[in-house]
């Protein structure tokens, strides 16, 4: 019987050690035997924006060269793609290639997506999500391979295998999304529909080098120096909370994930291939996101709603310019999808009345200038 979570060293960023690490983790879980030649597998990574390898934002490229040498030891076809927050066209995608280190892997025989058409997704089983339109290349993949990344994320807690997929969103629809779902908890299910729909064969995670602190994209790097992978992505999303001391609840993803009955209650009920309290970092620096304290059902019918609301309002956090570091581009005010930020002196101004706190603008600031902002009563009551 396989393992539910596998989880192996690996310190460093060569080819060889990332490889070797791959092996060893994938080959409890059955290994890449399931890839035969002529085999199109199409790898998810995690290329979020313009980020050097070394920011640790996006999946290291030596752990996706390693991949995929292995599969095309195997005779497969391999495709790596995403579809960052932006403009999801060849000048845009291929500016992220670049920056992200991803050409790379052409010296292992893989391929970077130029396939940048649309499709639409029928799903009448998403809790949430029943239509939606997606990145194409997908379709020629006979495999989907989920590789993310570990880090800390403003709006989910954490960011990770199941948050990756939401990559499959082409990046100028992302804020309908956002804007679609502003509660976190219908977002997160919006999340797992896409992950059932796509149902990756593998979900394997770079924890070699996460990111703490303002994460996805502003954060710091974190060693780590492991590296995950499992058939689930909740599940392996589970055995990662651990990992960065995050609970359940604190996840919204992993509270879907729960609600549809794919994780169990506790991480202590999977089955781990490895020592996972080994790599418990305990000081891990998480984004104090809006979703530690719950409000919901605080007494019955409206004024339960009501009182709800209210204490969500008082209490939850919000997206704050720190204005020594903000340069005025204007980036936070092009993505919001809410509408709900204004330029006022080069400087952003937002309207809380109209912020969904999607995060959207501090998860995409080139210089983390736009932070997670805890109100102090929220604070103090939660330690």
């Amino acid at each position: 019987m396989q393992p539910d979570v596998v989880i192996v060293p690996c310190d460093q960023y060569t080819v060889e050690a990332c490889k070797d690490a791959l092996v060893r983790v994938l080959a409890p879980i059955g290994g890449l035997d399931w890839v035969h030649a002529g085999m199109r597998v199409a790898i998810k990574a995690n290329l979020v924006s313009h980020m050097k390898p070394e920011k640790a934002a996006t999946t290291h490229p030596a752990m996706l060269c390693a991949l995929v040498q292995l599969l095309r030891q195997r005779g497969a076809e391999v495709v790596i793609g995403d579809s960052p927050g932006g403009l999801y066209n060849s000048a845009y995608v291929g500016s992220v290639y670049r920056a992200t280190g991803m050409h790379a892997v052409e010296q292992y025989g893989g391929k970077l997506n130029e396939d940048f058409s649309q499709a639409i997704a029928e799903n009448p089983d998403g809790m949430v999500c029943k239509r939606f339109q997606y990145t194409a290349y997908l379709d020629q993949a006979d495999a989907i391979i989920n590789f993310c990344k570990l880090k800390s994320h403003g709006m989910m807690g954490m960011s990770n295998a199941a948050k990756n997929l939401f990559g499959v969103i082409p990046g100028t629809m992302k804020p309908e999304f956002h804007f679609q779902f502003p509660d976190a908890a219908d977002f997160a299910r919006m999340i797992v529909d896409l992950d059932e729909y796509f149902k990756p064969v593998l979900s394997i995670c770079d924890a070699v080098v996460g990111m703490e602190g303002n994460g996805p994209t502003a954060g710091t790097p974190r060693k780590i120096g492991a590296v995950l992978a499992s058939r689930s992505p909740h599940k392996l999303d589970l055995a990662c909370a651990k990992i960065i001391g995050l609970e359940i609840h604190q996840v919204p993803t992993l509270a879907a994930a729960l609600e549809r009955g794919l994780i169990p209650e506790r991480v202590a009920d999977l089955d781990i291939c490895g020592t996972l309290e080994d790599w418990i970092v305990p000081d891990f620096q998480l984004v104090e996101n809006r979703n530690s304290l719950q409000f919901q059902n605080l007494l019955p019918g409206v004024l339960g709603k009501w009182t709800g609301g209210t204490v969500k309002r008082l209490l939850g956090s919000t997206p704050r310019v720190n204005a020594k570091e903000c340069i005025g581009c204007k980036k936070c005010h092009d993505i919001c999808p809410a509408k709900a930020i204004t330029m006022k002196q080069n400087l952003p101004n937002i309207d809380r009345k109209r912020c969904i706190r999607c995060f959207c603008c501090q998860e995409f600031c080139p210089k983390g200038a736009m932070k997670v902002h805890r109100p102090i009563i929220a604070r103090i009551l939660n330690k």
